[in-house]
């Protein structure tokens, strides 16, 4: 049963429709993913939704007596205010009613007050704001205006979830959030009773989250059943039928042109039904709104680097009491693509400025490579003069840029950010979140550079735009630093990831997020496992010592041994690939048309791939061993 609905819906700007005759309906339970490019008009159709904004025309139906919460991506709290203050204001109508309760007068209808509070749960609202609390780890007596953007947007979720509301619409929710939040976060959406219709750009966010997605396209609502994995499948699908019955409408055409324009004998025979045919023609094709295009994105290394970008050996850095970084010791080579994922307020910059010899180590040593070019993208586009155009923000003073070898007008150069030739002399304020970082993308690309720096690049830009940076970057000859919290983003363009595992402590692990989880996981395993064997041979008598020559000596591998120990990677390789399969049919809604047989087997083979991996890594490390 829907408990809201869209019907004909109409919105938008200027020349721009963002809602063109768009159908939508949110059903009891559902968990819906938004997805769509930036400036489609996502925010402003959630707002719609939350009753903030009105349509242009068209029907928005609201089930009787629904609550909804609406959380922006900025959200605005009061300062001054301690957490339960803003957290409280959740519960502001059950606080007004029992106030008004307790100090009636004598022309209040109390028999309407009383049923007011029993329907909302109002006598209790104090222990409701500090269990929420509790169940979302935050201090109530502490003061907004301390907090960092992480902590702001788990009070403002908060005071959302305290009014315990019938639906919640979020507006990116994982910004500001680190990798524990975020998984925090999924945990407690895919617990809430409620409906909920989220906007992420975060693919794993939503394959763990969303049992549907949405996707606003030229101005179009359209929905896909599963999480973002399915969505891509059968998208891609859409997209070509799409392209095919596009080309041969417009091979019809053509044909139908050509016919309207032969020789006076041909027209005194023409049919009038086949011009009305052609005018009809015309005028669909006139209406068609096509498949926006993709951002260009090229990049201009300039000269390169040194072979070694950063040497690191036991460096420290302390502030007051707290140790950020401990011991930490790491080579960065030219090329090396380079994740940084810790909580925030771990010490991720701190690390960076050191590894790029901005900041001093209080102990230890740093060797920078030669020849280094750095460019930054900034996380806060505190970078970005508001008042400014567009053109003058990529190109200051001149129509042209050089991009390596090229030289292009700027209007062209912006064109290629999907920014029309129009808005080059629009001011920066005028941009969305998403459009913004979209510009620092294409300044950033502007400069020549060996060394990229890039600290959450991915906050508010659309997926079609973060799936062709990572081409970009993968592409690029320099070497990247990437601090991000978006897990698919960092799986697919570092080649390793530097973590924080608390007090001061970091590690370097090969890969992405999902192999330093794994890796992770592996460890935590053999050590349980060589953890538990034990306490025999702790009561049993003590063997004597074998000789020393006998156990410092190696026993060389033999053929049939080394050419074991040379097949075990490929062998893991394909037993993850295998896995990383099984997992996205089970995520996804295929399989589960398939049978109750079919389904047992894909999770029972699933559940042995684990066992097989760990029997694996223990044979290679025994065979590498020796």
């Amino acid at each position: 049963m829907a408990v809201l609905s869209l019907t004909n819906a109409h919105l938008a700007y200027g020349h721009v429709a963002l809602l063109d005759a768009a159908n939508f309906a949110l059903e009891t339970g559902e968990r819906v993913g938004l997805i769509g490019r930036n400036g489609t008009g996502k925010s402003s159709l959630l707002k719609i939704l939350a009753g903030m904004e009105k349509l242009d025309d068209g029907l928005l139906q609201v089930q009787q007596g629904l609550t909804s919460v609406y959380v922006p991506q900025e959200p605005e709290l009061r300062p001054e205010a301690t957490i339960f203050d803003v957290v409280s204001e959740g519960v502001a109508e059950a606080k007004a009613l029992r106030e008004r309760y307790e100090l009636h007068d004598e022309n209040d209808d109390l028999d309407w007050v009383l049923e007011r509070i029993e329907h909302i749960s109002g006598w209790n609202w104090e222990q409701r704001v500090d269990e929420t609390l509790h169940r979302l780890d935050l201090d109530g007596s502490r003061v907004i205006g301390s907090l960092s953007g992480g902590l702001k947007k788990r009070v403002a979720l908060a005071r959302a979830l305290v009014a315990q509301p019938d639906v919640l619409l979020l507006d990116e929710p994982t910004n500001h959030l680190d990798l524990d939040a975020i998984t925090w976060l999924e945990g407690l959406l895919n617990d809430f009773k409620g409906s909920l219709l989220l906007i992420t750009h975060d693919r794993s966010f939503l394959d763990n989250v969303a049992n549907r997605i949405v996707e606003l396209d030229r101005g179009q609502l359209r929905g896909y059943p599963g999480n973002f994995a399915a969505f891509q499948a059968a998208k891609q699908y859409e997209l070509e039928n799409e392209a095919l019955a596009n080309a041969r409408f417009d091979k019809l055409l053509a044909q139908e042109e050509v016919w309207i324009r032969k020789g006076v004998e041909a027209r005194r025979t023409r049919s009038v039904a086949r011009i009305q045919r052609l005018e009809a023609m015309r005028q669909a094709h006139a209406a068609r709104r096509d498949v926006q295009g993709k951002v260009r994105l090229d990049i201009d290394t300039g000269g390169s680097s040194g072979k070694i970008v950063a040497e690191l050996e036991k460096v420290s850095k302390v502030y007051g009491e707290r140790t950020i970084v401990r011991e930490f010791t790491g080579t960065i080579l030219r090329g090396d693509k380079v994740g940084l994922v810790g909580p925030n307020g771990a010490g991720k910059t701190t690390l960076l400025k050191m590894i790029l010899g901005e900041l001093a180590p209080d102990s230890g040593t740093v060797r920078l490579g030669t020849k280094m070019t750095v460019a930054y993208f900034d996380q806060m586009r505190d970078a970005l003069d508001l008042d400014a155009t567009l053109a003058d923000t990529i190109s200051p003073g001149s129509e042209w840029i050089e991009i390596g070898s090229q030289r292009k007008h700027v209007k062209s150069y912006l064109g290629d950010f999907l920014f029309s030739p129009a808005r080059a002399d629009s001011p920066v304020r005028t941009l969305s979140g998403g459009e913004r970082n979209r510009l620092l993308l294409a300044r950033l690309f502007a400069r020549p550079a060996n060394v990229l720096v890039l600290d959450e690049p991915t906050n508010d830009l659309d997926i079609e735009t973060l799936e062709l940076l990572e081409e970009l970057l993968d592409e690029y000859d320099g070497t990247v630093f990437l601090v991000s919290h978006d897990r698919r983003f960092l799986d697919n363009v570092v080649t390793s990831t530097i973590v924080s595992e608390g007090d001061g402590r970091w590690r370097e692990y090969e890969g992405g997020v999902e192999d330093w989880l794994t890796q992770s996981r592996r460890a935590a395993a053999l050590a349980a496992k060589a953890g538990s064997a034990p306490a025999a041979a702790k009561t049993a008598t003590a063997p004597a010592p074998a000789p020393a020559p006998v156990v410092a000596a190696k026993k060389k591998l033999s053929y049939k041994e080394q050419r074991e120990l040379d097949e075990l990677p490929q062998k893991i390789a394909a037993l993850e690939t295998e896995q990383k399969h099984l997992n996205a049919l089970l995520e996804g809604t295929e399989l589960y048309g398939q049978g109750a047989a079919r389904i047992a087997e894909v999770t029972e083979r699933a559940g042995a791939i684990d066992e097989e991996l760990l029997g694996l890594m223990e044979r290679w490390e025994a065979l590498d061993a020796r």
